[in-house]
């Protein structure tokens, strides 16, 4: 093993050189590979082995075992999960991210500068996002861990309405959780802080055709709880239709009554981008909260995320996140570190790759990619709806299409088609239901995709209905 150690760091250059022209080789090959593999591919399980090969083996193996079948997840094509695609900048700031190998913590100089890189980036993304300076945020892993994080916070604030810690006494009583159509992971994350996630209390939505909630039902809910504080997850980009919540007419509720109001935002927010689509976000900056996903529109490499939260919660944030046992980092009240306010304590320098591709590409440069893909979306949904074969489940409102097959007595095959669409490697697609159908998401995000791809897709979805008629 010494051996093998010494020869690379000796030979560091050399590997480097391969890793570069190896990349550099998928990134340009990235149309042409396909978008899913058969898993019949995937080779057995391998030994540990007693001495180790050295890396430059070790690239020779993982190129024969496994780089064949790696497929372009951020290609032009992969239209499933919102899944961006890391543009150059982004890459070069991930590379440094690893050589440099900091562990993100305290403002103050000593150990390291790059806590100072991430809040820099944060100040970035807030014009980016044209959001006020009293949100302070920090990088974690997805949005998962941002929705975590946030409601983590709403927790905290919730026990100090009644007069309760509950970072260190624990939830004792049931939360009031009020939202419409949640993420996945907002659920998740009320399960994982011991809130429960069959506890929300389900709001309808503005119509059969939304997934966005019903103000009016919501401020009914709102009357029953007689005054006692909740939280309210609303969203800023649903999961199949890209639905916002009305952020206005919220803020008038939140004159009037108290909760913690968090906004999941994850790819949706990036409308705040465009004059043309801003007008979604419209009044979201009131929200306590918010979700932000890097590696989705902003397309910097997994696993890069964001939460915000007003400045004015920052003991309750550090109440919740403190190492209050660990005096080598610290006092927590004192002495600023993202240590004591977000979940992990271990972090790489995520936030370097948005650092990069921000100040690389500014805002028109992001604008460009937010518009590009609406209007790519749109022409695919404009395809959908002229077609004879297919038909839309929901008016495309930004990024995402969502559809089905046009004849309703087909939809026992809906997942065959889309199984069949996905084995092509041509494009990759992810399923969901609708309105009490079965149906498909495409979503568009990727700074890569041309109307060349929108092509391509819907000529092979016509292929494939037809073979199943």
């Amino acid at each position: 093993m010494k051996e093998h150690l010494n020869n690379d760091s000796v030979n560091i250059s050399h590997l480097l050189d391969i890793i570069k022209k190896q990349g550099t080789e998928y990134l340009k090959s990235m149309s042409d590979r396909p978008t899913s593999i058969n898993n019949a591919l995937i080779p057995e399980i391998m030994n540990l082995p007693e001495y180790g090969y050295g890396t430059e083996e070790v690239i020779k193996i993982f190129n024969e075992r496994f780089e064949p079948i790696m497929v372009a997840s951020s290609g032009p094509r992969y239209l499933g999960f919102v899944t961006g695609g890391s543009t150059p900048a982004s890459i070069a700031g991930d590379w440094l991210t690893t050589i440099y190998d900091q562990n993100t913590q305290s403002t103050k100089g000593q150990g390291d500068i790059s806590a100072n890189v991430e809040m820099e980036t944060i100040k970035l993304l807030l014009e980016l996002l044209e959001l006020p300076k009293h949100f302070l945020g920090g990088f974690v892993t997805g949005a998962t861990m941002s929705n975590f994080t946030c409601l983590a916070v709403a927790r905290q604030w919730l026990g100090k309405e009644k007069g309760k810690d509950f970072a260190k006494e624990g939830v004792s009583e049931t939360i009031k959780v009020l939202t419409a159509t949640p993420h996945s992971s907002s659920i998740k994350s009320l399960s994982l802080l011991g809130m429960g996630s069959n506890n929300i209390i389900k709001i309808k939505t503005d119509g059969n055709d939304r997934e966005a909630i019903s103000i009016k039902d919501l401020e009914e809910h709102i009357l029953k709880l007689n005054h006692e504080p909740f939280i309210l997850i609303s969203s800023g980009g649903t999961v199949n239709t890209v639905d916002f919540d009305d952020f206005m007419e919220i803020k008038k509720l939140k004159e009037k009554y108290k909760f913690w109001w968090h906004i999941d935002a994850a790819f949706g927010g990036f409308a705040a981008c465009s004059e043309h689509y801003k007008h979604l976000v419209e009044g979201w900056e009131y929200a306590d909260s918010i979700t932000i996903d890097c590696h989705k529109w902003l397309n910097v490499p997994y696993e890069n995320a964001l939460f915000l939260v007003k400045e004015q919660y920052n003991i309750l944030q550090i109440e919740t996140f403190q190492n209050s046992n660990a005096p080598y980092l610290g006092d927590p009240l004192n002495n600023f570190s993202y240590l004591n306010f977000l979940p992990e304590n271990s972090r790489r320098l995520k936030a370097l790759p948005a650092w990069f591709s921000l100040m690389a590409y500014g805002k028109e440069g992001y604008k460009d990619i937010v518009e590009n893909n609406v209007s790519l979306a749109r022409n695919l949904g404009r395809l959908i709806e002229n077609s004879s074969d297919f038909k839309l489940l929901a008016p495309v409102r930004l990024n995402t299409v969502c559809f089905t097959l046009k004849d309703d007595k087909k939809q026992d095959e809906v997942e065959r088609f889309l199984e069949i669409l996905n084995s092509t490697g041509k494009v990759f697609m992810t399923p969901t239901f609708y309105n009490q159908r079965k149906g498909i998401r495409a979503a568009f995000v990727n700074w890569k995709t041309t109307e060349t791809d929108v092509q391509l897709i819907f000529e092979t979805m016509n292929s494939i209905i037809t073979q199943l008629k």
